[in-house]
C-alpha cells in the first residue's frame, strides 16, 4: 500500500500518509477540504517549499496508484501562519465553479482568532477600506477620520494619492475568555489580503503571535492564532450541503 508506484511525484512514507489523511475533512471526485498546519504552505512560493497541492498530488498519486499526472487546483489560500480549513480542487470543472462561487460570496468561512484584548464590543460587524503594500506584504487599514471624507465607487473601492483602498467587511463575536486571551469566532465577508489580522488590529484586537500587526510577542513556532474553523458551501456539482469543521489544538482553549 505504501510502495510508490508512481515516479512523476515522490514517495510518501507510512507515518505521512496517516497523517495526511487523518487531515482529510471531506473528499469526493471533485475536491479535497484539508485542514492546514501553521507553517505549511498552500501554493508554491518563492521558498521552494514543498506546497500543500503538490503534497497531496503525491498522496492521491500513491493512494489510487494513478497512472498519470494529478489535479490539484487551488482556489483560495491561507496565509503561511495561519492553520485551518483549505479547499482544493480535484477537477478542471470543480475548479472553475468554485471559484465562481468565491467570486459570488457563495462559500462561506468561519474563523477562530484568538486575541491579545477584549474588544470593546461583545459582538460588532467591521467596515474598514484596506490597501496592500506588495514590498512589505503587509495591509493597511484607511483611517475612519479619512474615510468618511471620501465617497467610495460602486465596486466598494476608494483611490487616494495613488493607493486603492478596498472594501472589507466581517462580523466578530467573542465566545470564550482564557486568563490572558479572548477567543473571537469571525465571519468574513470579503476575502481581502490579512483582512482579518488588519481588522482586529486596527479595534486594538491584535491576533496572539502576529507581530506584523501589532501582537507583544510572537508564538513559539511562529505560527499566529489565527484558524479557518468551518467552510459551507452547496457543491456546485452534485448540489450537496457541504459542511466541514477543523479542528484545532490550541493549549490556551484547554
Amino acid at each position: 500500500m505504501f510502495v510508490s508506484l508512481h515516479a512523476m511525484y515522490r514517495h510518501i512514507n507510512k507515518e505521512e500518509y496517516s497523517d495526511i489523511q487523518s487531515r482529510i475533512l471531506f473528499e469526493d471526485n471533485h475536491f479535497i477540504i484539508f485542514n492546514k498546519r501553521a507553517g505549511e504552505i498552500v501554493q508554491g512560493d518563492k521558498t521552494g517549499d514543498e506546497c500543500l497541492s503538490e503534497t497531496l498530488k503525491a498522496f492521491v498519486a500513491q493512494r489510487d496508484s494513478k497512472p498519470g499526472a494529478v489535479y490539484m487546483g487551488v482556489p483560495h489560500r491561507l496565509d503561511r501562519p495561519v492553520s485551518g480549513a483549505v479547499i482544493f480542487a480535484k477537477t478542471s470543472k470543480g475548479l472553475e465553479r468554485i471559484n465562481d462561487m468565491l467570486r459570488n460570496g457563495l462559500v462561506h468561512k468561519t474563523y477562530w482568532a484568538l486575541v491579545c484584548a477584549r474588544p470593546q464590543k461583545d459582538e460588532a460587524e467591521l467596515v474598514h477600506y484596506l490597501t496592500r503594500n506588495e514590498k512589505q506584504n503587509k495591509t493597511y487599514v484607511l483611517p475612519e477620520s479619512q474615510a468618511e471624507k471620501l465617497t467610495s465607487t460602486s465596486l466598494g473601492s476608494i483611490d487616494l494619492h495613488g493607493a486603492v483602498y478596498k472594501a472589507a467587511r466581517l462580523k466578530y463575536k467573542l465566545i470564550k475568555v482564557t486568563d490572558r486571551y479572548f477567543l473571537l469566532e469571525v465571519q468574513l465577508f470579503t476575502g481581502r489580503h490579512h483582512q482579518i489580522r488588519a481588522q482586529l488590529s486596527t479595534i486594538g484586537c491584535p491576533i496572539k503571535g502576529d507581530l506584523k500587526y501589532g501582537s507583544p510577542r510572537s508564538n513559539k513556532d511562529g505560527s499566529i492564532s489565527l484558524h479557518a474553523r468551518q467552510i459551507s458551501f452547496t457543491h456546485p456539482v452534485t448540489h450537496a450541503e457541504v459542511s466541514v469543521i477543523a479542528p484545532v489544538d490550541w493549549v490556551q482553549l484547554k
